[in-house]
């Protein structure tokens, strides 16, 4: 910092969330450095400007900034849409608005992203949806099943003394039997709420894995594009359930491309320090720095379905439970994790596409900003077994 800036200003600095001062005419007096990402402009070009000039016309920041100077007291606006060319597309912000009692007219207006926010509410819906799960599936293991055995039973005895023409009959009840005890079988995945088994994992042998299993089935047809950070520290997690998720994912991804010229998935890797969530069972705050994406090139989700698709028996497929996803994103949970999905984002200039991104915490013991993430200093299985870092 430079030590002849005001310590005012250097705190303003380092805030993360952009902050302007206006004068009475909406005039920007004071912009932080936050600011400059934001609006997409350097403070030397926003000082002076009017406030108008970045936001859309009409915009609720303008009416809040007025209610402001006539009540003479802050006020809070939650989601409000700032999206402008100068600003760019999606750019949902919470506001704060305060007048300077010392200085009248003038007001201090802070912007904060929706992302994070829009993140916590989304892993909360999720684990709601989850909960509602793991009851309906205690409730049909102990109700349902036992029932459906007698009737498959029943099915079996009338099937050795009927008309042949009529045998079909009993064996579509059978069938069907099964089918339904198949279903509740994979419901009761969710009432396991046990805390996982988790290890130190090198996520990128995970996906190596998933990808042989995919290109020797499901994916065979498909081309695999892999994005990884070489220097990744390890995952947190129980190998077995990342496997289960990120077949889950890819096999989703698969099936969306049936109808594509080019079948393409993009598996991602990332390093993205900044988020930190309360870990399931425990006060802690964990970090969330380690980013792990499926990308695909297909046809997309529509808006409609977008905000729902980790709900459970929600699915496109005609055959489809809806319960892969609502599985996925519970074992994710499990693992203190959080998981979102957004469409018209694979970066393919060929459709639309859709991206499933997951956020996991890292292998405890594990300084994120220590050089463990140097390349030098990757994973690796060392030679008695353990785990470890080495050169």
């Amino acid at each position: 910092m430079n030590p002849e800036m005001p310590i005012t200003d250097q705190i303003l600095d380092a805030m993360p969330y952009p902050v302007l001062m206006l004068d009475e005419h909406n005039q920007i007096l004071f912009a932080n450095l936050a600011s400059e990402g934001f609006f997409h402009a350097s403070v030397p070009h926003l000082l002076g400007r009017k406030f108008e000039e970045f936001v859309p016309y009409s915009s609720p920041a303008l009416d809040m900034l007025e209610r402001v100077r006539t009540r003479q007291g802050e006020i809070r606006e939650y989601k409000v849409d700032l999206s402008s060319p100068k600003i760019g597309q999606e750019a949902i912000v919470d506001l704060l608005a305060t007048p300077i009692s010392e200085i009248p007219g003038n007001v201090v207006i802070i912007f904060q992203k929706r992302a994070m926010a829009d993140k916590i509410d989304r892993q909360l819906t999720h684990r709601g949806a989850a909960r509602t799960v793991t009851g309906l599936a205690s409730m049909l293991a102990h109700e349902i099943k036992n029932p459906l055995s007698g009737i498959r039973g029943a099915a079996q005895l009338l099937a050795q003394n009927v008309e042949p023409e009529d045998k079909s009959l009993t064996q579509l009840i059978t069938d069907e039997t099964d089918r339904i005890v198949g279903l509740v079988d994979e419901m009761e995945v969710f009432s396991d709420d046990r805390t996982p088994d988790r290890d130190p994992i090198n996520i990128h042998s995970v996906l190596d894995h998933v990808k042989i299993v995919a290109k020797n089935g499901f994916g065979k047809d498909v081309r695999f594009i892999e994005n990884y950070d070489p220097s990744l520290p390890p995952v947190y997690a129980n190998r077995d359930q990342l496997i289960q998720v990120f077949i889950n994912l890819v096999k989703n991804s698969c099936e969306a491309l049936d109808d594509s010229d080019n079948p393409t998935i993009t598996l991602t890797t990332a390093f993205r320090p900044g988020i930190k969530l309360s870990s399931p069972g425990s006060d802690e705050r964990v970090s969330l720095p380690l980013e792990f994406s499926v990308s695909d090139n297909g046809s997309g989700i529509s808006d409609a379905l977008i905000a729902h698709v980790f709900d459970p028996f929600i699915t496109t497929k005609i055959k489809g439970t809806g319960l892969g996803l609502a599985l996925v994103s519970k074992i994710v949970d499990d693992h203190g994790g959080v998981i979102e999905i957004e469409h018209n984002a694979s970066g393919f200039a060929e459709a639309p596409g859709t991206k499933v991104r997951i956020l996991m915490p890292l292998w405890q013991g594990i300084d994120p900003l220590s050089d463990n993430r140097n390349p030098k200093n990757r994973w690796r299985e060392s030679e008695n077994g353990g785990a470890g870092y080495g050169q």
